[in-house]
C-alpha cells in the first residue's frame, strides 16, 4: 500500500479558543465520549498518554470496535492514527491551527488498500455524521468553561 490517499472525508471547524485549549481537549482521547456521541469509549492499550506507537481500542455506536495506532504526533498541533486490516488502512488525522479568532481544526480520514474504496462507500454516511459530531463536540467542549 504505497502512499496515503488524499482525504476522502474532511471537516474544518473554527473554534473560539486558543490552540492550547483545543489541543488539551483533543489529545485527551479517553474522554472523547464525554463530548461527542460518535464515541462510546476509547481506551489506550498501553499505559500513558497520546504518543507515537500508542494503540487505542475505539468503540463507536453502530460500528465494530477498532484498534487505532498513533503514527504521527506533533505535540500541541496534530496527530494521526491508523486502523489496519488485511487489504485496508484508514488514516484519521486531527489538526489544530491558530487563527486570529482562536483556532481552526481539521479532521480527515483517508482510505487505502484493496478494500478502502468499498469501506468508504459502505460507511460514508455514518462516517461523515460522526466526523461532524466530533468537530461540533470538540468546539463546544473547547469553548466551554470546563477545566481540562
Amino acid at each position: 500500500m504505497a502512499g496515503i490517499a488524499a482525504p476522502a472525508i474532511e471537516k474544518h471547524i473554527d473554534i473560539v479558543a486558543k490552540p492550547e485549549r483545543v489541543w488539551s481537549v483533543m489529545r485527551d482521547c479517553e474522554r472523547w465520549n464525554e463530548w461527542t456521541a460518535s464515541i462510546s469509549s476509547i481506551r489506550f492499550l498501553e499505559a500513558g498518554s497520546l504518543r507515537v506507537g500508542q494503540r487505542a481500542l475505539v468503540r463507536q455506536p453502530k460500528l465494530p470496535p477498532g484498534v487505532w495506532k498513533v503514527t504521527e504526533l506533533i505535540d500541541g498541533r496534530e496527530f494521526t492514527w491508523v486502523s489496519a486490516a488485511p487489504g485496508l488502512r484508514v488514516h484519521a488525522r486531527h489538526v489544530v491551527e491558530a487563527t486570529t479568532g482562536g483556532s481552526r481544526v481539521t479532521l480527515s480520514l483517508s482510505y487505502e488498500g484493496i478494500f478502502g474504496g468499498l469501506l468508504l462507500r459502505l460507511t460514508r454516511g455514518i462516517t461523515e455524521r460522526y466526523v461532524a459530531l466530533e468537530a461540533n463536540g470538540l468546539k463546544a467542549q473547547s469553548e466551554s468553561n470546563v477545566a481540562y
